[in-house]
């Protein structure tokens, strides 16, 4: 596909649709309670996009069958949404989701506790989250990707953390998966420059444990092979000369 310089025309309309992706996190954010079900979190994303006049990005993408992914407790990502998975004191809860706003795609994901939760799970949530908020700051023109990765497999592993290898950010525009790949591993100074108006994905998969993930039948939903905790945080971000701008903030 080779890298696509987005416009400044483009870059509005990707930052109209990252604000609303965003209200419509927010939203099922504060419906993720004890006793809802994760069917029941996705039907409230399919609503909200319908009001909003925006396509869900993942539902029918490679034939995937709901409005948003659920990583509940040892999930990784791309948990398929079910009426029998109920949400409980204690659990922690990734929520991943993409819209189509006037044909380009924005990309965002959270996760968030449920009620009060385990020190270890807190840990973990603010930790993948400083490793997403740092490698934005590195994701500058003139800095490599090698920078991204370095700075979220760092942090993740200074806290005794995994970095999932297995599942990469990417670039993101008028198509969901766009070059170039983005792992939130690497070595500093290296692979692809950044440059002026690559709009990107940054993923961090950080596992409380071992990075060793698994897939499910389902074809889709991923699990840690050790059964510990995983989060998931992702931003879609613009590159421009002195600071990256959250498009889904």
């Amino acid at each position: 596909m080779g890298i696509i310089i987005k416009t400044k025309e483009d870059v509005e309309i990707m930052r109209e649709g990252g604000r609303m992706l965003a209200d419509i996190m927010r939203e099922i954010v504060s419906n993720a309670k004890v006793g809802n079900s994760t069917l029941g979190l996705d039907k409230i994303a399919n609503d909200l996009c319908k009001k909003n006049k925006v396509k869900p990005a993942f539902l029918g993408y490679m034939d995937y069958p709901a409005t948003a992914c659920f990583g509940v407790n040892d999930t990784v990502v791309h948990g398929i949404p079910s009426k029998d998975e109920i949400l409980n004191e204690g659990d922690i809860i990734s929520i991943d989701m993409g819209i189509i706003y006037k044909d380009f795609y924005s990309d965002h994901a959270v996760t968030v506790g449920i009620g009060d939760i385990p020190e270890n799970a807190q840990r973990l949530i603010n930790t993948t989250k400083n490793c997403l908020d740092t490698a934005v700051e590195k994701a500058t023109a003139g800095n490599k990707i090698g920078d991204i990765g370095f700075t979220i497999q760092s942090i993740a592993e200074l806290a005794g953390f995994s970095v999932v290898k297995q599942m990469v950010g990417h670039g993101v525009g008028r198509n969901l998966h766009e070059d170039p790949q983005i792992p939130g591993f690497g070595n500093r100074g290296e692979g692809l420059e950044l440059k002026e108006g690559m709009t990107i994905a940054i993923e961090c998969i950080i596992n409380e444990g071992d990075e060793g993930i698994k897939f499910l039948d389902d074809g889709w939903t991923t699990k840690t092979d050790d059964g510990k905790l995983s989060a998931l945080f992702e931003n879609s971000i613009a590159i421009n000369k002195n600071k990256a701008e959250v498009l889904t903030k």
